[in-house]
């Protein structure tokens, strides 16, 4: 499971929050036993732009339900003490994992090679089709005579295919995530904190 805690491009005191909620969330996690591995996380000048999380474990659903949506942090701004703004808001976003590839997941099915070639290709079971269980993704291969050769060249073409189709699915990931960056609803707060120490009201 990946989670995304974003500033949802507000100002700094929204990256402070970023920040500081995160170090919340993995206590929580440590509490809970849910491992966390922290995938890639943008800096700013005083906090976080953003942070990509994944989450394995148990609980880790539980904690999930827990922190999605937006956080509100209530405080005068540390950074502008004359600032009338007092409620600084940031995002928890939930994203589907990329599912992984396996290459045991690969089905093999051998029939007569059609076509030229002689009398060779068409009397033995030389061609090859390969499918992907998982993906649904299908390939034939008959270039070579020998079945050996086929299911080689197989292998190449479908993984070629697969690393093509998982690379299409990381780009509409990337733009989910893009997305979220602009998206947040302020003012339905699934989590409150308040003050310079971060005491979590809700």
């Amino acid at each position: 499971m990946l989670l995304q805690f974003s500033s949802a491009q507000g100002p700094e005191e929204c990256c402070i929050a970023v920040e500081k909620a995160l170090a919340c969330f993995l206590q929580e996690a440590t509490n809970l036993r849910v491992t966390i591995d922290i995938l890639e996380s943008v800096p700013s000048r005083h906090g976080l732009k953003s942070a990509l999380l994944s989450l394995e474990g148990e609980h880790a659903e539980q904690l999930l339900q827990t922190w999605c949506g937006t956080v509100q942090w209530q405080c005068q701004s540390p950074l502008r003490p004359r600032h009338k703004r007092k409620n600084w808001f940031m995002s928890v976003t939930t994203f589907s994992p990329i599912q992984p590839i396996e290459d045991n997941e690969i089905e093999f099915e051998f029939t007569k090679a059609q076509g030229a070639g002689g009398q060779h290709v068409n009397k033995t079971s030389s061609a090859v089709r390969a499918r992907h269980a998982a993906t649904g993704i299908t390939v034939k291969v008959q270039s070579e005579r020998s079945q050996h050769a086929n299911k080689k060249l197989a292998k190449q073409l479908i993984q070629w295919k697969l690393n093509e189709h998982q690379s299409q699915q990381l780009n509409a990931l990337d733009k989910q995530r893009h997305l979220s960056h602009y998206q947040i609803e302020r003012g339905n707060a699934t989590i409150i904190f308040e003050g310079k120490e971060f005491k979590r009201l809700i």
